[in-house]
């Protein structure tokens, strides 16, 4: 038994000694090579607690938050956006004789009727031949079936009267008829006087359809008007287009005549109403109102512009409605002038790209198919390239030198 405990205590003894020496060993393989065999690692510095300074001195000395600036910010001045200066008010030409100083743009366009039928007219035999030949040459410039028949037959008895015709006498003759049958004793004003004491503007409505000019056409009539003394403020009621009424205010701004406009798709006959009401505050003379293109097959727009017309006349009487029309149209304008007519009263005509084409006749045509006279043409692209209509240098222009 004692023998027993006893190889029992020698064997603890025995484990314990093993379990040092594996410990032992173990502790010894942890401890790190010797200097010069291996790379040693530095742990890094601790971080200062509070109240504490950091080691060293700064890079730099310290800067305020004014002089070290934002990102991005930089030293320059700010630039300010330059406002572009309103348009120098122009001085547009007098009126007055403009037809006649546009006479050799309009002849160039126009002396083929003349010519052609001095041409006819000088022949020695004036047979049936040669006057269905003055028939259709008239015919090919718009002039109309009815005045054409009554030109040819009023021809006809004077020269058989006259007997010998020289060059001077038949165009003295076909001047004369050529006047007649354009009208002389028509009035051609366009009408910006209140008629009685009423203080108010007088009011112009420029109607016709699209693609015609109408806008321009305004813009130019506003000039004529500053040129012949008179103030101005423009109405633009064609709120289907942005760009017409950007197109009329810069017109009025080349003259300084004021522009009234309304919300892009807004009330037409609203904007009218509004123009001449702000007319009538300002004291302006004549409220120009420029009214949509539309096309005069369209019931609905055309109902709206007769609205535009009623709205306005709430304030007083419309003065002049003018009908811009395209004058390279030919016959093609006249069944739009009736359309207007039925419409709105129709109190004057403006012909428009007179200058390109050679149907000058459409002038006769259309003021006998109205009933009203033409009272201003254009003839060209220029600003003042809108001029009074005068019967004289019209037919001169016909005729040719």
């Amino acid at each position: 038994m004692d023998i027993v405990i006893l190889l029992v205590v020698i064997a603890v003894v025995a484990l314990g000694v093993i379990s040092g020496l594996v410990v032992s060993g173990r502790r010894k393989k942890e401890v790190p090579p010797p200097e010069g065999d291996a790379p040693t690692t530095t742990a890094p510095p601790g971080e200062p607690h509070v109240g504490e300074e950091a080691e060293g001195a700064p890079e730099a000395p310290g800067r305020t938050i004014d002089e070290v600036g934002l990102p991005g910010v930089t030293d320059a001045p700010p630039v300010t956006e330059e406002v572009a200066p309103p348009p120098p008010v122009e001085v547009p030409e007098p009126s007055a004789g403009r037809l006649v100083r546009l006479r050799a743009r309009l002849s160039r366009s126009q002396t083929s009727l003349g010519k052609g039928l001095l041409t006819l007219l000088s022949r020695d035999h004036l047979d049936e031949d040669t006057w269905e030949e003055v028939e259709d040459t008239l015919l090919t410039a718009d002039v109309g079936v009815t005045p054409t028949q009554e030109l040819v037959d009023r021809l006809r008895e004077r020269v058989k009267v006259l007997g010998t015709r020289s060059p001077g006498e038949l165009r003295a003759l076909l001047r004369e008829e050529l006047l007649t049958l354009v009208g002389t004793d028509l009035d051609r004003t366009v009408h910006t006087e209140t008629s009685g004491a009423v203080d108010r503007p007088g009011v112009v409505l420029v109607v016709g359809v699209n693609g015609t000019g109408k806008t321009t056409t305004t813009g130019k009539l506003a000039r004529v008007l500053v040129a012949d003394g008179k103030s101005v403020v423009l109405g633009a009621a064609d709120t289907f287009r942005a760009a017409a009424a950007d197109q009329l205010q810069t017109w009025g701004e080349r003259v300084g005549a004021r522009t009234v406009r309304g919300p892009e798709a807004g009330d037409p006959a609203s904007v009218a109403f509004d123009a001449v009401k702000e007319g009538t505050a300002e004291g302006a003379d004549v409220v120009l109102i420029d009214t949509a293109g539309r096309l005069h097959t369209k019931t609905g727009l055309m109902d709206e512009l007769g609205k535009v017309k009623r709205v306005v006349e709430k304030q007083g009487p419309v003065d002049e409605v003018l009908l811009v029309l395209d004058a390279t149209t030919g016959q093609n304008g006249l069944v739009q002038a009736r359309v207007f007519a039925e419409v709105v009263n129709i109190t004057g005509i403006v012909l428009t790209k007179l200058d390109g084409t050679a149907k000058g006749g459409i002038v006769i045509a259309v003021q006998r198919e109205l009933g009203v006279p033409v009272k201003l043409v254009g003839l060209g692209e220029g600003p003042d390239d809108l001029a009074p209509f005068e019967p004289e240098a019209f037919v001169d222009a016909l005729l040719g030198d």
